[in-house]
């Protein structure tokens, strides 16, 4: 029976495990941006069968050097063609895959043999269309002229308004003439004009989905009927001043003077701006590009929107190289600061308050990925990462006490917080004080996954010893962190007297719980030593720790306003660097639970506090989640989240905030500003402990990111728990 039973009870739990939503890798289309920086005021850009790209500027013909992510390339004189300097180019378009070039008084081409040179009419042109490599529309600002074969068809003048664009009917029935007086439609085999729209303000117009639509300088876009019946405006836009449209790849797609963005049924409206996407945010113009790419010409450059298709798996070794090639700094994982416009050569390795946060997280991604891969390589950044956690305990006199940071000694005005660097014992060292809880719950963390999944018996060891050192500290401490000057740290505090002074609605007492019993847990469940499962205990049952953890988050609010400074601050809005602190402690809360009622009681608070977070869709939130065992942790949410995620970690300037396409939230204690979340790559570049609803932000440019913690943290930890394929 007891071996039925047994048999029973894992089949059980296998279902449970089974029925988790779980997503299937599959390639989808990662897109990023290669820029090219330009001085000359290009108008047009075109690409060839060759994956040529040119574009025309002052007259002449320029092209592009090489260029990569990251890597700006630069629009140059392009001096293949050396006889084409003098023949004044106006316009270029595409034709069965080449160049073909509008001059002052002729339509010419060096492709098929140079072959192709047609005279035509129109005094200054402006622009041309091609109906075939034989037939053309050329225009200028009140003159179009129909070439065929070589020949001059007809000629037709308009009446006193002025030609923005032309465009050709799909069936080459009709042209349609784009004014500032509205539209005009054009008989191709006679010329015969009509006007089929009047209005003001129109500066683009597209064929798109069986009909046309048009940008309006103030209404947004229009959208027409084949007919050109009027069905509808949209003006719900990132952008109302708008510059070009155009239907690309089946995509309507639109360029203003804040950024261009793109309007599909599946994915809505999709913004580019910023650094991140464009040289500048005003769009001149937008053209297909290479294979699936877009072209978007700005003022002060081309960026190429690349569509790669990709798997999160090649994602994650995207981002893998991407932290072992320039984020690494004594073992730790870092920014990299001081960079000049986004340059990733020209910055530092930047020490941090969080060092050893930061560094917690991508050391346990690093464990779930040996866990998952047995990569040789994993084991090796594991044991690197850990090392230095390791000289934090060591680089200070303090027993048991993590340092912030060390740095070589050097000037301290270079560091942050100068005035918390103490002189190590170690020549040549210096260690950064003042140690917070956001380190410690990261710690104990990262050295439990590292205990529980490693298989090499040297770094689980040392994972071991470092969760008993800093525990015993706490504990012989009286539940505080003790600094150099034996004095507890600012927020390394967990003492019942500190925790229970704050009333139920603060934040503190509840994450302060959560995260002691956490840290106690772990220590106990790896060591085995009572002290650390007595002190839980002790906090549970005797100082109501467990009521504490258990108190709802829709609980958790702003001071009432008659309790002390330190409440009134720690409750004025949410704080989302607690939402980091407890979902790292939910690891060791939930896993290294005392016993299976407890189990039940941390189970209903972390799906309490997740159900809260869902509208961020914060991929490791809703991926640590699933160690409960819930079905669905929101998993296409966290797949969302990862996909979305910019491959350029650059800290450019964002701003969403004027954007009228968002639906704007009224003011809230959890600082949500819209209704939706943005998708990552339209949000300024955030670890998980920032506001994912924050619309605007950003530096200038001045520093990258690792994906340590990002991003290879809920990747790797969805793949342990078989959540990502």
């Amino acid at each position: 029976m007891k071996k039925l039973f047994v048999l029973s009870t894992l089949m059980t739990l296998t279902g449970c495990l089974l029925a988790q939503v779980k997503h299937k890798d599959k390639p989808y289309a990662q897109e990023y941006a290669i820029k090219y920086q330009s001085s000359f005021p290009c108008v047009d850009v075109e690409y060839d069968r060759n994956n040529n790209i040119q574009l025309i500027s002052n007259g002449g013909i320029k092209k592009i050097t090489f260029g990569d992510l990251l890597l700006p390339g630069q629009v140059v004189e392009d001096n293949l063609y050396r006889f084409m300097k003098n023949k004044h180019i106006v316009d270029i378009v595409q034709v069965d895959g080449q160049f073909v070039y509008l001059a002052k008084d002729v339509i010419l081409s060096n492709a098929w043999a140079g072959d192709l040179y047609i005279p035509h009419d129109i005094l200054n042109p402006t622009g041309f269309v091609p109906l075939s490599k034989s037939d053309y529309l050329v225009y200028n600002g009140d003159k179009i002229q129909y070439i065929k074969n070589a020949k001059a068809v007809w000629e037709t003048s308009l009446d006193k308004s002025k030609i923005i664009e032309v465009i050709a009917d799909p069936n080459d029935v009709f042209f349609y003439i784009l004014t500032d007086k509205g539209i005009d439609q054009v008989m191709l085999s006679n010329g015969k004009l009509s006007s089929i729209y009047k209005g003001q303000g129109l500066v683009s117009m597209t064929a798109h989905d069986k009909g046309f639509v048009v940008a309006h300088q103030s209404d947004g876009l229009l959208f027409f009927e084949p007919s050109f019946k009027l069905i509808r405006k949209e003006d719900k836009l990132p952008s109302l001043d708008l510059n070009v449209v155009r239907s690309i790849h089946g995509n309507l797609w639109v360029g203003t003077a804040h950024g261009a963005f793109r309007i599909n049924q599946k994915d809505g409206i999709k913004y580019y701006a910023s650094k991140r996407w464009l040289n500048d945010d005003h769009v001149v113009n937008i053209k297909p590009g290479i294979n699936d790419n877009v072209l978007i010409l700005t003022k002060e450059g081309l960026s190429d929107i690349v569509s790669k298709e990709m798997t999160l798996a090649d994602k994650a070794t995207y981002f893998e190289k991407q932290v072992r090639h320039r984020h690494i700094r004594n073992g730790f994982n870092s920014t990299i600061s001081g960079m000049k416009d986004g340059n990733i050569y020209t910055g530092y390795l930047g020490d941090s308050d969080n060092d050893g946060l930061w560094t917690s997280m991508y050391l346990a991604a690093q464990a779930y990925r040996y866990a998952v891969t047995k990569d040789p390589e994993a084991l090796q950044n594991t044991k690197e990462s850990l090392d230095a956690m390791n000289r934090l305990f060591t680089i200070n006199p303090v027993k048991g006490f993590a340092a912030r940071s060390f740095e070589r000694t050097g000037n301290k005005e270079h560091l942050s917080d100068p005035e918390f660097w103490q002189k190590s014992s170690s020549k040549d060292w210096d260690w950064k004080a003042t140690t917070s809880s956001d380190e410690a719950i990261g710690h104990i963390f990262a050295y439990g996954v590292v205990a529980e999944l490693m298989d090499d018996k040297a770094v689980k060891k040392q994972a071991i010893s470092l969760i008993d050192s800093m525990m015993t500290h706490i504990i012989d401490n009286d539940m505080y962190l003790v600094d150099y000057d034996g004095k507890p740290t600012l927020w390394g505090k967990w003492n019942p007297a500190y925790v229970n002074g704050f009333a139920k609605n603060v934040g503190d007492r509840k994450l302060n719980s959560s995260n002691i019993i956490a840290m106690l847990q772990t220590a106990y469940h790896f060591t085995k030593k009572e002290k650390f499962k007595n002190k839980a205990l002790e906090l549970i049952n005797k100082h109501g720790y467990l009521d504490n953890l258990m108190i709802p988050m829709e609980e958790i609010g702003k001071s009432d306003g008659t309790q002390d400074d330190l409440s009134q601050l720690l409750s004025s809005s949410w704080n989302h660097s607690d939402d980091e602190m407890y979902f790292l402690g939910y690891w060791g809360l939930y896993r290294y639970a005392l016993n299976e009622d407890l189990k039940e009681k941390y189970k209903e608070a972390i799906i309490d506090h997740w159900k809260a977070e869902l509208p961020e869709k914060d991929a490791l939130w809703n991926l640590m989640t699933g160690i409960v065992g819930v079905e669905d942790p929101g998993v296409d949410d966290a797949v969302w989240y990862l996909q979305k995620y910019p491959l350029d970690l650059i800290h450019w300037n964002i701003k969403n905030s004027e954007r009228k396409d968002i639906v704007n939230m009224p003011q809230n204690f959890r600082n949500q500003y819209t209704k939706d979340v943005l998708p990552p790559d339209e949000l300024k570049i955030s670890r998980h402990n920032g506001n994912r609803f924050q619309l605007d932000g950003g530096n200038s440019g001045t520093a990258e990111n690792s994906a340590g913690d990002i991003w290879l943290l809920p990747y790797w930890l969805g793949r342990y728990l078989e959540l990502i394929d």
